[in-house]
Formats: C-alpha cells, structure tokens, sequence
C-alpha cells in the first residue's frame, strides 16, 4: 500500500485509499509478511494536531515521514484536500473504524491482532469486547501500557514470542510514534504496526463515540470537545491553526512550483 497515491496535506504525504481498501489491504499485508522476519509494515494516521506538530517539531516530522503509510484520521485533512485538490481524499479513515473493518476480515483470515497501550483495565476490557464482537478473532496477546524504559526491551521480546500479525499501539501522540522508531526494527515477528491513539479506550466503552450524524458531518471534533472541554478545546485552539496554515502553505508553495 506503500505504492498507493498520496495527496501532501502539511508536510506529510497522505494515501489516497477508502476504508474498505486499507482494511482489505492490511489483511493481505500482514499475510504476506507472516514469518518472513524483517521490518513490519507501519501504518499511522494525521489529523490536525498531528500536522500542527509536524509544522513546528523536525524530530516528530521525520519520525511521522517514517512510517510506510499515513492515513487522514481527521475531517479537517479530508475537506482541506477536497478544497485544494482535482484528486482529493476519498474519506476519513479513522482508525476507531478501521479497527472494527481490519477485525471482521481477520477473523475470516486468522489474523491475529496484539492491542498494547492504555492501562490494563481498559486494555482486558478492550479485548474483551472486540472478542465478542468478532468470533473467531484472535488475540495473539495484550499488554497495557504502562511501564518504563527499562522494562521496554522485555515488553519487545513478549511481542516477539507472541507473534502477532497487526500490532496496534495506543500510547497517544507523540510517544506511540516514539515507541514505533525506537523498536520497529527489533519486532521482526510483527507483520503490520498501527498507531491508534485513544482507540482502546473507545473499545473499551470508557469514551464514546459522536452520534453518527455528527462522525457524517465531521463534528465529532466538537462532541468530543463538549464532553472533555478543559483537555482539547485548549489543543483545538491551538493545533486546528496552526494545521490550517501549514496545508495553505504547503499547497501554495505546490502551485507555485507548478507554474
């Protein structure tokens, strides 16, 4: 899926794929590399406080620009490209839906999905849930996310031992990405890592989702803002910004270029 067109939204390099595309995709990805050892394929997603931090912080871009493919995990990315492109983004792909269309075609496929990050409540419930949602999906182990440096190397070789075929990591942004290039060499016996932010804690049920009217509109932003006000209105304020300018600039110095 490397392969697959990008739209540069910011600074980052956005694939052009669907829902059901990626999802299709991520099940042949993580056959094909099942046993071959190697570096896994990485998938992460940009929204507007991703491409925000991407502006101002080198270390976080080059760390973003290193994953195989970015997914729009964000309506402002999607409408910003419908804005300023002839071939925009098809659609959000958010990864608290991506993770429900990946799990329906795994449990037909056998692939095997690894949920690491969120504390061990939320992560044992997360797993929980998704098992009964999807029979036959298994679960090659689970890990929360609370521990240390030092204890990073052990959590590492569990992965290993474990085997799974997509590897999803909710530590948020930025250390999950952190995380990713620190040992994304060492999890030869991982087929897929995907980054997935707060994901656990949806599946869990300890955060909802927008009513669906609101994900069509592209206002879960704003529900999400009305139900923890203190912790994002302050990050939409500043991150939405600073997002909005890095995509005019970027498309700008494009057309420029371009003529």
């Amino acid at each position: 899926m490397n392969d697959w067109p990008t739209n540069r939204l910011g600074s980052l390099p956005i694939v052009r794929a669907g829902m059901e595309d990626s999802a299709v995709a991520f099940i042949r990805l993580a056959l094909e590399r099942r046993g071959a050892g190697g570096r896994p394929f990485y998938s992460t997603s940009a929204n507007g406080q991703v491409i925000a931090l991407c502006e101002h912080d080198a270390n976080f871009r080059s760390m973003t620009r290193q994953a195989d493919q970015i997914h729009a995990d964000g309506m402002s990315v999607v409408i910003f490209s419908k804005l300023s492109s002839s071939k925009p983004l098809p659609e959000r792909v958010a990864t608290t839906d991506l993770v429900h269309a990946v799990a329906e075609r795994a449990a037909e496929a056998g692939v095997s999905f690894y949920f690491l990050g969120a504390s061990e409540e939320v992560n044992a419930r997360a797993v929980e849930n998704m098992s009964k949602a999807y029979p036959g999906l298994r679960f090659a182990g689970r890990h929360n996310g609370y521990f240390d440096r030092a204890e990073e190397e052990a959590v590492v070789q569990a992965i290993n031992a474990a085997a799974p075929d997509i590897l999803w990591i909710g530590f948020g942004v930025p250390l999950e990405q952190q995380f990713v290039v620190r040992n994304i060499n060492k999890l030869h016996n991982v087929g897929l890592i995907k980054t997935s932010g707060g994901l656990f804690d949806f599946l869990a049920g300890s955060k909802r989702r927008a009513p669906n009217w609101m994900q069509r509109m592209g206002l879960e932003w704003l529900y999400r803002m009305i139900l923890e006000p203190r912790r994002l209105t302050t990050r939409y304020l500043t991150t939405n910004p600073v997002a909005i300018y890095a995509m005019l600039r970027h498309s700008l110095r494009a057309f420029s270029a371009s003529r």
